[in-house]
């Protein structure tokens, strides 16, 4: 019909002479890989910076992917269909540290290098006729072999994280169970651990709290937890265990001032803070307290979100934690027994007249006054004021635990 053009219906000669021409520059381009190989890697050596800082185990792979990314042009150009795996495979030459030592900006510059000098090289090589296909080719190849190295970065990024994530598990778990060492410091150096945040401090604390919702990854959830405490100014290594999450915080001596920017990431329930430790090697101490205070937490439902874990001694001595109970005893009970025991008999006579202060005067046979001056002093001494409710619970209990541990009196000194 006139006004429309109509396709060329090619005879089977043409199309057998085509195909012999295309064949017949495919075999010109195979006799040139070597001369292109060797001028990709002096144009790598004259237009890269980096590239001749590399050693020379580095620059050796380098210039064997090259060269296999040439050879496999040859082969995807005599049939693209049969080869379009080529791009790919020519990454297969280098090795797994390929990714390291080389950047995805440095490797797209190799291929537009090289690209760059196959074009301006091979009309010295091949024929005229051959240049314009070997060029279309060359373009269309190019596109296939960023994509190809894109696909490799993604794969070893991937791969990267999670021999990461595995990593920050283990040494999360030795933490756990006291089995800190200089491997363990060395595997967390290997995560980007410091152990000392903006402020300045080295100091590391354990939080525990219940794992968020299934649906999120535990992958996801470390990144965020390590991010947001970054922002926050203090490292984090991050690790799910079961039903809970486990934070070691690094870097801030008021970690529970970080965990209140990282709640969100926990599930619903309490919040353990482990007491701040001087580093990595002991930090068994402050995980130790943070998981026993997340199995007594239920027994103060009013408690803070997120809770220190010195905060729920009571309730983990009641548990059977039993380094709570000597915790009590020895830092609660023992200085109330110094000296002639008055501060011990006071707060005694206080938590059984339930809370009077005129009650206990009048069973002392003492003045009212007198009784206020003793109840601050344990204040002082204890760390924990007999007229807070709370702090009441706490040396009930410590006067209990102490009677039975039965220290000696007098034993010991502020």
């Amino acid at each position: 019909m006139a006004g429309k053009r109509t396709a060329k219906v090619l005879s089977r000669a043409e199309v057998r002479a085509a195909a012999l021409a295309h064949d017949a520059t495919a075999e010109r381009l195979q006799g040139a890989t070597g001369a292109l190989a060797t001028a990709a890697t002096a144009a790598m050596d004259e237009k890269l910076p980096w590239f001749g800082k590399l050693s020379a185990q580095d620059r050796s792979w380098i210039g064997l992917v090259a060269q296999s990314g040439i050879t496999a042009f040859v082969d995807w150009f005599r049939d693209p269909e049969a080869h379009s795996s080529m791009p790919t495979r020519m990454f297969g030459s280098a090795p797994r540290e390929f990714t390291r030592v080389i950047s995805l900006h440095q490797t797209v510059d190799l291929v537009r290098t090289t690209i760059e000098m196959i074009e301006n090289t091979i009309g010295d090589l091949l024929p005229e006729d051959d240049v314009p296909v070997v060029r279309e080719a060359m373009q269309r190849y190019a596109r296939e072999v960023a994509f190809a190295a894109a696909t490799v970065y993604a794969q070893a990024a991937e791969m990267r994280g999670a021999w990461d994530a595995r990593l920050e598990a283990l040494v999360v778990d030795s933490v756990i169970r006291g089995e800190a060492d200089e491997s363990v410091r060395s595997r967390a150096s290997a995560l980007g651990w410091t152990g000392s945040g903006t402020s300045g401090s080295s100091d590391v604390a354990v939080v525990v709290g219940r794992a968020p919702a299934a649906e999120t990854g535990s992958a996801n959830v470390s990144d965020m937890v390590r991010h947001a405490a970054r922002e926050a100014g203090a490292d984090a290594l991050c690790a799910m265990q079961g039903d809970r999450l486990v934070i070691v915080l690094g870097g801030t001596s008021k970690p529970v001032e970080i965990v209140q920017k990282l709640a969100g990431f926990f599930g619903p329930g309490p919040i353990v803070v482990g007491p701040a430790v001087r580093d990595l090697m002991a930090a068994v101490t402050s995980a130790r307290a943070a998981v026993a205070g997340l199995r007594a937490a239920p027994a103060w439902p009013g408690a803070p979100r997120p809770v220190q874990a010195d905060e729920l001694l009571p309730e983990r001595s009641l548990s059977g934690d039993g380094h709570a109970r000597r915790q009590l005893a020895s830092d609660v009970y023992g200085p109330l027994t110094m000296g002639d025991g008055v501060l011990l008999d006071t707060v005694s006579a206080y938590l059984d007249s339930g809370g009077s202060i005129e009650a206990t005067a009048r069973a002392m046979f003492i003045h009212a006054n007198t009784v206020r001056y003793r109840l601050k002093r344990v204040g002082e001494i204890t760390g924990y004021s007999p007229t807070n409710p709370r702090d009441a619970f706490t040396l009930r209990v410590a006067l209990t635990l102490g009677r039975l541990l039965n220290p000696e009196p007098g034993s010991y000194t502020l």
